[in-house]
């Protein structure tokens, strides 16, 4: 309820004289609680100063550039002695590095002495070669997972299967075109253009097993479409979030117009990626 006051004070006024109500005047309004004050000024510094955890793109990158890989083959004898097939990325305990199956060789030329290896790029210090081997694949979803000899490397948080939406802000680290842009790992922005139902075939008749047929007739798997342009040589690279770096998916073909070689004059723009959740269950059964 308001109240209004009179300025003059009702001694002057003559019994039954009107007041003049010209000099009525609303009062100075309450000043807040002391209480009521703390909790503003509380408030106002949560708005001004307490941001997210999360970190501006150029700083995720560079979070993750140091646990992207090279995966390929070296063979002493040969020339080049290093051959690139894909991109890959440290998980799990440090030792492990994911790919896509499709990037690991159907097998290497023992007799010349041929292994198959990753190449780390560390800040600060020389490309590191490492012998790797398969230990868990899975056909269904082209993906491999591979130990890698030496000391442990920085490995990437895998996102939490069942929040990744349409729309989302990504970026996927790699080596697109292998070694024709140089063993620099290249950063790709985009979003996830749709959440779609695919099949993966084999890559030729060959590999039509009656595991891959049962599949083809079973039904499907979804896979993220991406409006980012996506390479060759980024196949087995991490898709990530751009606000903490956690991989949601991992790169693994791109919508070919034409033949790989019209691919850089007339990229299609439409990339895909495996989801991480069949990752995680890869892991799992590798005991990582």
């Amino acid at each position: 309820m308001e109240l209004w006051h009179l300025i003059s004070p009702a001694s002057t006024e003559a019994p039954g004289s009107r007041r003049d109500d010209s000099r009525k005047v609303r009062p100075a309004a309450p000043m807040a609680s002391a209480p009521g004050l703390w909790r503003a000024a509380a408030l106002l510094v949560l708005l001004v100063f307490v941001r997210p955890a999360v970190a501006d793109l150029p700083e995720v990158i560079e979070q993750v550039k140091p646990s992207v890989v090279v995966v390929g083959t070296y063979q002493r004898t040969r020339s080049p002695q290093f051959m690139m097939r894909g991109t890959g990325f440290v998980v799990g305990d440090g030792r492990h590095v994911a790919t896509n199956l499709h990037v690991l060789p159907d097998k290497t030329n023992d007799t010349a002495g041929e292994v198959l290896v990753i190449l780390a790029l560390l800040p600060g210090s020389s490309p590191q070669q490492r012998a790797a081997r398969s230990v868990a694949v899975d056909k269904t979803h082209d993906l491999a997972l591979l130990q890698v000899d030496g000391p442990a490397l920085p490995a990437l948080a895998l996102h939490h299967p069942g929040q990744v939406r349409e729309g989302q802000s990504v970026a996927f680290t790699g080596f697109p075109i292998g070694a024709v842009l140089g063993l620099s790992p290249v950063t790709h922005r985009g979003i996830i253009s749709a959440v779609t139902p695919i099949v993966l075939p084999g890559a030729n008749a060959r590999q039509l097993d009656p595991r891959v047929i049962q599949r083809l007739r079973s039904g499907s798997f979804d896979i993220y479409q991406l409006d980012a342009t996506a390479y060759p040589g980024n196949s087995g690279g991490p898709l990530y979030e751009v606000g903490r770096g956690e991989v949601v998916g991992i790169i693994n073909m791109v919508f070919v117009k034409e033949t790989k070689e019209a691919i850089l004059s007339k990229p299609s723009g439409i990339s895909f990626a495996i989801p991480v959740q069949f990752l995680r269950e890869l892991m799992r059964e590798a005991n990582q």
